[in-house]
């Protein structure tokens, strides 16, 4: 049975808070004790410990592009309340402890954990089938080892729960270093490597694989400069049938959803089945009373649109003739009103725009755009990682380890789809910014350039120079925006949390 499908069954069987990632089960409810025991109840477990992702990801694209050069937004003065606020904040670099949604990615990153914990506590003294025991623990370690990857990126060192937490005290946990996380982390993703199998067939289920987890702890080892560590890895993804698909613009369909370029996405279905659909390219459009230019579906986005706007910095790093460049971002022609609601006149290629007199041209992220029915309801899955971007880190950690003649055929893969010329290029410094350049542009939209402009050393110098270009040209922004110091290349914990874990120490400069 594909995993969505069983998401929102699993939903409903975990009882989480939303605020925090203590889950205490009342005394009139079932316990843990009575219910996870059979095969069946164990899988309703590991699948519920999956829910958190689709939480995660609907507010992981402000902390990750829009972090970035990659992505602004659409500013709209008729609308100062809290919830834009804070969205730009982010943005901005503006954001402080008590931004509900840096905290909402906290909060869902250790749901997740809360529930895998949960998961692998009653599945290791389980007695079901051995193979079946094996397969549901390495998918819940991938689960773990995701979420505390992402947790370590954006706060640091945090607590390390890796067990069901059943009693308030053993809910205020210290910050592990970033370290001791790192480690927990590398240890799931290898366990998870170790029980997964390889996807039997494609299209997958969505589950988590053999090939998931080895480009998780692939990505770990580039992070932490293991790159021959990471080599190894990525060195065995074509044995278990990865490979890109032939057109760069065939990846995000939905007619291609799980197809072999993808080794792990959020799974989203469209549809009445509550929950489950996913609405992108409903947020990434400019806020409009009317959407049916673009999406074919008429409705009122005005409350929801205007976010991961496409920058000019990113539009200009495309090299002409690149292919993606039309496949990822489109442009919305149109006018603004005097409430600054965008009214469509049509939907352009950009490769085609010439600006018109009077028309404002709004590029949006096209990538996300699929057909769908009913509005705000689509189909799309988030990716988290795709074969390109394996091709892509096999290219940096050779080339970093002194080896550019070696690394061109990898990088030259992905290029080579986007109807681009091979690089000679062997110089290694020289490779480095042309294997980040194309990281940008190919993975473009999928929450990966702040982390890459963190890891590369290079987040305050870019993000900078970016914010000194865009207050020149935006009025609205303040003078503590884009005042990029080390301290902001890691979010701030959410206040709820410092004060009330008296072991918790907020990060530096917050």
């Amino acid at each position: 049975m594909k995993l969505y499908k069983l998401l929102f069954i699993a939903g409903a069987l975990l009882l989480s808070s939303c605020n925090d990632f203590l889950d205490l089960v009342p005394g009139d409810k079932e316990s843990g004790g009575s219910f996870y025991r059979t095969e069946e109840q164990l899988r309703q477990a590991v699948v519920a410990a999956y829910v958190p992702l689709r939480a995660f990801a609907d507010n992981d694209f402000f902390t990750g592009e829009g972090r970035s050069d990659n992505a602004h937004y659409d500013y709209t003065p008729a609308n100062r309340g809290s919830a834009y606020v804070f969205r730009e904040g982010i943005y901005d670099f503006t954001d402080g402890p008590e931004n509900t949604y840096v905290n909402a990615v906290y909060y869902h990153c250790y749901k997740g954990i809360s529930r895998a914990n949960i998961a692998i506590d009653y599945l290791e003294k389980s007695s079901i089938d051995d193979g079946v025991k094996k397969d549901l623990i390495g998918q819940t370690k991938f689960l773990r080892a995701f979420f505390y990857y992402k947790l370590v990126r954006y706060f640091g060192g945090v607590p390390l729960y890796l067990h069901e937490v059943a009693t308030a005290e053993d809910a205020f946990l210290p910050r592990s270093s970033v370290d001791e996380v790192y480690a927990q982390i590398i240890s799931d993703a290898q366990a998870a490597i170790d029980n997964l199998k390889a996807p039997e067939k494609f299209p997958q289920s969505g589950e988590a694989t053999k090939g998931a987890a080895t480009i998780l702890l692939a990505d770990v080892y580039v992070t932490r400069k293991d790159y021959k560590a990471a080599e190894t890895l990525l060195k065995t993804l074509p044995a278990m049938g990865y490979g890109l698909l032939g057109n760069y613009s065939d990846v995000f369909s939905t007619a291609n959803k799980n197809s072999k370029e993808f080794l792990f996405s959020i799974q989203y279905m469209q549809g009445l089945q509550g929950g489950q659909q996913s609405n992108f390219i409903y947020k990434f459009l400019p806020r409009s009373t009317n959407t049916k230019v673009v999406t074919d579906v008429a409705t009122n986005n005005s409350s929801l649109g205007g976010w991961n706007v496409p920058t000019e910095d990113l539009i200009n790093a495309y090299e002409p003739g690149d292919l993606r460049k039309s496949a990822s971002i489109g442009i919305a022609e149109g006018t603004y009103n005097s409430s600054y609601m965008f009214t469509y006149i049509a939907n352009t290629d950009i490769e085609e725009y010439v600006p018109k007199e009077g028309i404002a041209g709004v590029p949006y992220i096209k990538k996300y755009l699929n057909p769908h029915t009913d509005p705000n309801n689509t189909d799309d899955n988030w990716p988290i990682y795709r074969y390109a971007e394996a091709l892509l880190l096999l290219a940096e950690a050779i080339n970093e380890q002194g080896r550019g003649q070696e690394a061109l055929p990898y990088l030259n893969e992905v290029r080579q789809r986007a109807g681009l010329k091979a690089v000679t290029v062997t110089n290694q410094a020289q490779l480095r910014e042309i294997i980040m350049k194309e990281r940008r542009v190919e993975l473009a939209f999928e929450n990966k350039r702040w982390h890459d402009l963190v890891r590369s050393g290079k987040a305050v110098e870019v993000m900078t120079a970016y914010g000194k270009a865009l207050k020149e040209k935006y009025t609205y922004l303040v003078d503590d925006s884009y005042k990029v110091s080390e301290y902001r290349l890691l979010f701030p914990l959410p206040f709820d949390e410092v004060a009330m874990n008296k072991e918790m120490e907020q990060n530096e400069g917050y």
